[in-house]
């Protein structure tokens, strides 16, 4: 490989539009300094400088290719924006794009071979290889658009669930893997949230629900569940704290012309006469000049039907109009499509939830004795619930 073909390489790079936001990225960053001491051909810089390189990439991939690739598909660009949205992108940058993505195609072949020619056989025995593999970034890119409706593009392709606050939206490393099959004697109320959101994900109107019932039952672990089974089909969870409730119309706003559907997931919801974020929700749901997007539904959880802490002073207190102050109050929980009850089950229905998951996590254990167990630590613990029953079977496996 000529040496001046490094120095093309680096001022294309230079010159990256489209794909700009790339030159950020360590790796990119450190090929650049490569490819400059390649051109220079100083065989200490050049050294130092292969090995950082090296050691940048063998974080992400041992094969230089699928990692420059990586990086491309996980960019968010307009050109990607107005594709995966539909829009009519300008000619200029869908040219630009389409250079710069052959181009890719032609760096992702930049071997270790070539550039430890360079260096003394001694030096360049010594320093290891990375792979490459031939690819077609343009074609890869298109299936990559074509896919967003399903799969999402940037943060939304890596991950599937997300937590809200100062910083916006940030990826939850390791969501919690709750699944359908370990839910067990509410499949009426677990149906319901399914079939509401593959309404949402096949794009007929869906609810904003509410589920409310006893500590225990399983109101989050539904809504976990819903969005695990549902994540490949586009399906993408936020969770949203109670004191970021006044920024949801900007994440609505965010997420409004995203080709992906989203559940905004509030848990254990409620609030206090005087919240100021009671009336934030309140707005959202119904009534704000900013609408909830097609493509966004609010499943909150709550141990309180109606979601406000009432006080009997509050009820015989000094307002002249009080029922319309009781029924502003009251009037949160109604502006949800669909309010579904968890309770708790009864001595039968526990026991079956014990023996469902007894089953689900391979628990060995004759059914009686289970049954006795499963009893007794309810008697000990907060009473009958899913919740109870989950973690007795936990504390068997552990044999505690």
């Amino acid at each position: 490989m000529q040496t001046n073909l490094y120095q093309l390489y680096n001022r294309k790079l230079n010159g990256l539009t489209v794909f700009r936001a790339l030159l950020e990225d360590v790796l990119i960053q450190r090929l650049q300094k490569l490819l400059r001491a390649c051109e220079e051909s100083d065989a200490e810089t050049l050294t130092c400088t292969y090995g950082a390189f090296t050691s940048a990439l063998f974080e992400k991939n041992v094969n230089f290719s699928e990692a420059l690739l990586e990086l491309v598909l996980a960019d968010e660009n307009r050109f990607l924006l107005s594709a995966a949205r539909k829009e009519v992108c300008p000619p200029a940058i869908c040219d630009a794009a389409k250079r710069e993505l052959d181009f890719f195609t032609e760096l992702a072949g930049l071997s270790a071979k070539a550039i430890k020619t360079i260096l003394p056989e001694e030096i360049a025995a010594f320093l290891p290889d990375w792979e490459t593999t031939a690819l077609d970034f343009y074609t890869a890119y298109t299936k990559h658009i074509a896919d967003a409706p399903k799969k999402g593009y940037g943060i939304f392709a890596k991950y599937h669930a997300f937590s809200f606050g100062d910083n916006g939206l940030q990826p939850v490393q390791h969501p919690d893997p709750q699944s359908l099959s370990q839910l067990s004697g509410y499949e009426r109320e677990v149906g319901i949230v399914m079939r509401n959101t593959e309404a949402l994900l096949a794009g007929i109107p869906a609810s904003n629900l509410l589920l409310y019932g006893d500590a225990g039952t399983g109101k989050s672990s539904t809504i976990k569940a819903v969005a695990n089974a549902l994540q490949e089909e586009g399906l993408r969870l936020i969770e949203v704290k109670k004191n970021q409730l006044f920024r949801l119309p900007s994440l609505l706003e965010q997420l409004a012309e995203n080709p992906l559907k989203f559940i905004i997931f509030i848990d254990d919801l409620s609030f206090a006469g005087n919240d100021e974020h009671f009336a934030a929700l309140k707005a959202t749901l119904e009534g704000s000049v900013t609408a909830c997007a097609k493509n966004t539904v609010i499943y909150a959880t709550s141990n309180r039907r109606h979601l406000v802490k009432e006080t009997m002073e509050e009820r015989s207190g000094d307002d002249i109009h009080l029922n319309d102050t009781l029924q502003e109050l009251m009037s949160l929980s109604a502006r949800f499509g669909m309010t579904i009850t968890f309770q708790k089950p009864d001595k039968d229905g526990y026991l079956a939830i014990v023996k469902h998951l007894a089953k689900e996590y391979n628990l060995k254990m004759p059914e009686e004795e289970l049954c006795t167990k499963a009893e007794g630590f309810a008697i000990r613990q907060n009473g009958r619930s899913p919740r109870t029953a989950k973690h007795f079977v936990e504390t068997q496996l552990a044999k505690l």
